[in-house]
């Protein structure tokens, strides 16, 4: 039987959250039945090892699927929507900031409004002050790229539908960017304010260099607006430096200014050359990702699938 609504959880070193949280989902009444799909994303931790005791003791139906290493968060999301019954699919962290309850109002919320994704909006956040940069800065920068609505707010607590999650499961790049992919599937999307409680243990995995992969994996992989950028600055670049020789050839003609000498044309040299630098870089991170896409590198690995409850 189909259950109502799947829990997606992404796990990484969630030796000291993973319990608490499992049974707290456990203990829920939802009408029409739940699961609980636990993707263990390379922990080397007691994560595993809890997690086949969870299964053991389940009271639902649970699946464990353990990845062969780790992938990244949104890779890990993505099996686990690969693996759902459900419904409708959920998914949480693993630090137990995302009350289950609250994932329960998505649910209703998608159910009863009609929509295919519903995204959890804090009144109040718990992460530090770092983590919220990021994530604000994260989302002005989307509306730039990604066709949703101006300051609709993209949070890593979502509900989706079976529909979308099963479109989204399909893609099978490397660099995935969920948010990116449920917004390529439909615009039928909403939000609703929840509850964000303060972290169960542990510090937050997302570090300055994991916040830079998920930023590339937004601009990137699902929107060409940094090369349009690229050639604006190029044409900004060329003009400016189109207005200051004519400028030089001026001053030379009325006899009028400084010397020019080997200051003034390094400074041009440097800013040229860097812009150049900028732009060729960014072309072959596009070109990067292409050749490791055209080469078949694994979004993720599966290494064991089991079941309980």
């Amino acid at each position: 039987m189909t259950p109502a609504l799947s829990f997606v959880i992404p796990l990484y070193y969630s030796a000291d959250t993973l319990v608490p949280l499992v049974k707290e989902i456990e203990g829920l009444t939802i009408d029409g039945g739940h699961e609980v799909v636990l993707v263990n994303d390379g922990s080397r931790d007691a994560t595993a090892g809890l997690c086949r005791e969870l299964l053991r003791d389940a009271r639902i139906p649970m699946i464990f699927v353990n990845h062969a290493r780790n992938y990244g968060e949104h890779n890990a999301v993505l099996t686990g929507y690969r693996h759902a019954r459900g419904a409708y699919v959920v998914n949480l962290d693993d630090d137990g900031q995302n009350p289950p309850a609250e994932a329960v109002k998505l649910w209703q919320h998608a159910k009863h409004e009609g929509l295919d994704a519903v995204y959890g909006h804090y009144g109040q956040k718990e992460h530090s002050a770092f983590r919220n940069f990021g994530s604000w800065l994260t989302n002005r920068l989307t509306d730039w790229v990604l066709d949703k609505p101006k300051g609709f707010y993209l949070s890593s607590f979502r509900c989706v539908s079976a529909f979308v999650a099963r479109e989204v499961a399909t893609h099978d790049g490397p660099y995935p960017y969920i948010d990116g992919l449920i917004l390529q599937v439909t615009q039928n999307i909403g939000a609703l304010e929840v509850r964000h409680a303060e972290r169960a243990a542990g510090q937050s995995g997302y570090t300055l260099r994991r916040l830079l992969r998920l930023w590339l994996s937004t601009f990137v992989n699902f929107s060409v607006m940094p090369l349009r950028l690229a050639t604006l600055l190029g044409l900004l670049m060329a003009a400016s430096g189109l207005l200051g020789l004519g400028f030089i050839f001026y001053l030379r003609y009325t006899n009028q200014g400084p010397d020019y000498g080997w200051g003034s044309l390094m400074g041009a040299l440097l800013v040229f050359s860097g812009t150049q630098l900028v732009v060729l870089g960014l072309i072959g991170e596009y070109v990067g990702r292409m050749f490791l896409t055209v080469n078949r590198r694994p979004q993720s690995v599966v290494r064991s699938v089991e079941r309980g409850g």
